[in-house]
């Protein structure tokens, strides 16, 4: 066996001919409990702009959960379509690590950096990236970890030298390896659709606020001045909330008017479900303690939640959803959309300006990571089915890989 046990390294720079992963594979596709599993697999080498990272933790969050699913797409037949030749795939979008070994051209990092990783990824021969414009818009891009291989759930993994960030000091290879997706993808949401940035006293409503995104959106709207107001499940996801920032929290369970509303020629139902939504935005106006209308509304769930989301979003305000963790047929009544000009913005990933902004708040201890629960590296496959099951911790999570044993995990 060439591969090092988890928890263990060899000394650094030094590259071992394979290494262990949690792997997911065409043929079992399906609940996460099942769809990983630990294989032996070569170890990876670094292409030209690209680095070797020794994972020393990792992060959880929704792109493995549809990864092993194969939800909305098999990530392994996409990639060998493109041409690569692996038939397996080794998830995570979220790291932090030391530097192992670089490809040609990388430049400003080095053998033996310690750093976090985002997780944008495009090519940079791009002709829109050379042309200057965001790369996250590009059509090479991509999520690193999600539709590339070689992400964090493994001993070493690939990236582009652009995705390393500096590893804050102060911060264990958990924290810094727990936030990085959830917390830029939290960051391009609030501040990447100018003059759509969120502002002080902005009220911006985040759904699912005791989750990855949530908990990072409550506290970059905090910083800046602004009055997050989150939607959760339960009253100790509330006060979770509560204790990020949130000036309150909204328990969706109070409320029953969620999905598609009526077709706007049935007026009963139409009346009803409107009455609903009157409901939950004049819930807001209680928290905030004026009459007061999102300037920005947090969306995530989709389906079951974007009527609503528009309907109480202020005039000239945007709703900017980054999933559709309940389905994505989402429908809009356009008379609310257009008479109050409204934004409905989608918003993916990360470039890298956001992403190093966000680290400089990370670092300096203006928000912080969230951590709710470490796992070990054999909890990867129930981490993935708790999360879709909605059942993780509150916050984030991070797995231990390199840092698993004495001495390597570190402040």
């Amino acid at each position: 066996m060439a591969a090092y046990a988890i928890g263990t390294l060899p000394p650094v720079g030094e590259v071992p001919p394979t290494m262990f992963a949690h792997v997911i594979r065409s043929n079992r596709l399906g609940e996460p409990k099942d769809a990983f599993k630990v294989e032996e697999v070569p170890t990876p080498t670094p292409k030209r702009g690209e680095v070797l990272i020794a994972v020393m933790a990792a992060g959880i969050n929704y792109n493995n959960v549809w990864a092993a699913r194969g939800i909305p797409i098999d990530v392994i037949a996409a990639r060998q379509k493109g041409g690569e030749p692996e038939d397996f795939h080794v998830g995570g979008s979220d790291a932090s690590g030391i530097v192992y070994a670089v490809g040609e051209g990388v430049t400003k990092v080095k053998v033996g950096d310690e750093v976090a990783i985002h997780h944008g990824w495009w090519d940079a021969d791009d002709p829109w990236v050379l042309a200057g414009k965001d790369p996250m818009i590009a059509r090479s891009s991509k999520t690193w970890g999600y539709q590339t291989n070689y992400g964090s759930f493994g001993q070493f993994s690939i990236v582009q030298e652009h995705q390393c960030l500096p590893k804050a000091p102060s911060l264990s290879w958990e924290e810094a390896a727990a936030s990085t997706l959830c917390g830029t993808t939290a960051y391009r949401m609030m501040f990447g659709w100018a003059p759509h940035d969120t502002k002080k006293g902005d009220v911006v409503l985040v759904w699912g606020g005791s989750g990855g995104v949530g908990s990072m959106a409550i506290q970059l709207a905090k910083a800046v001045g602004a009055i997050p107001v989150a939607v959760v499940s339960d009253d100790e996801r509330g006060e979770f909330c509560i204790k990020l920032g949130a000036k309150g929290y909204i328990n969706r369970n109070d409320f029953s008017h969620w999905g598609t509303p009526p077709h706007w020629t049935d007026e009963a139902g139409q009346k009803t479900w409107t009455a609903g939504a009157r409901a939950f935005g004049a819930k807001i106006w209680e928290i905030v303690g004026e009459k007061k209308d999102p300037a920005i509304v947090i969306e995530h769930p989709g389906e079951a939640t974007v009527p609503t989301s528009i309907f109480v979003c202020e005039p000239g305000g945007m709703v900017v959803i980054c999933a559709g963790t309940t389905g994505y047929s989402a429908v809009v009544d356009l008379r609310y959309h257009w008479t109050r000009q409204k934004r409905f913005q989608g918003s993916h990933g990360t470039n890298d300006e956001q992403a190093i902004a966000f680290n400089k708040m990370l670092t300096s201890g203006a928000i912080h990571p969230a951590l709710g629960e470490v796992l070990a590296f054999d909890e990867i496959p129930h981490a993935h089915q708790r999360m879709h099951e909605g059942d993780l911790a509150l916050g984030n999570t991070a797995i231990l890989i390199g840092a698993a044993s004495k001495g390597l995990g570190k402040k």
